[in-house]
């Protein structure tokens, strides 16, 4: 049975194999590079998932089937100029084979449940352009788009390339 539950010392290992996957599955996709440059969390280390287990201002969850750690979700506080507090769910991923089963559903659930706690304003999420089933995912989970960003890479005049993710 599918579950999510606060993330222990004892998950971190698997938490980093999960955000490595998570940073490869995204890196090749349009919007990968410039997300992995600039919104992706800093590179995933032990420390840094350890830190987070005990952070005040954080959640870190895992996704389980039958006990075994298959997703995991990470949401942080972001205090607005208003003094408002935003969830900002940072890394979010299921293995593939453990998709569309419920597991997102259960982190996505248990983080959004943190920030209701905390009287967040709301809670965002990045999809990227071309991560389709991502889209639909937090679509599903009642997300809304609130902003979209427009990008238009550089192209070299001599060689008529693109920039990154162009």
């Amino acid at each position: 049975m599918e579950h999510a539950r606060a993330a222990t010392s004892e998950d971190v290992d698997d938490i980093l194999r999960l955000s490595l996957a998570l940073r490869e599955e995204l890196e090749p996709m349009r919007g990968g590079r410039l997300w992995r440059d600039r919104e992706a969390p800093p590179e995933p280390s032990r420390d840094r998932y350890a830190a987070l287990i005990h952070a005040d201002a954080a959640s870190l969850v895992v996704g389980t089937i039958d006990g075994s750690v298959v997703g995991f979700g990470l949401v942080e506080l972001e205090e607005l100029r208003s003094g408002a507090m935003l969830g900002v769910m940072t890394e979010l991923f299921v293995e593939d084979g453990a998709r569309s089963v419920g597991v997102g559903e259960a982190i996505a659930n248990h983080l959004v449940a943190y920030c209701d706690e905390r009287h967040c304003v709301g809670v965002d999420a990045l999809a990227l352009p071309g991560h389709r089933a991502t889209k639909n995912f937090f679509e599903e989970s009642g997300f809304t788009a609130r902003a979209l960003t427009m990008h238009r890479p550089h192209q070299d005049p001599q060689t008529n390339t693109r920039s990154i993710d162009g």
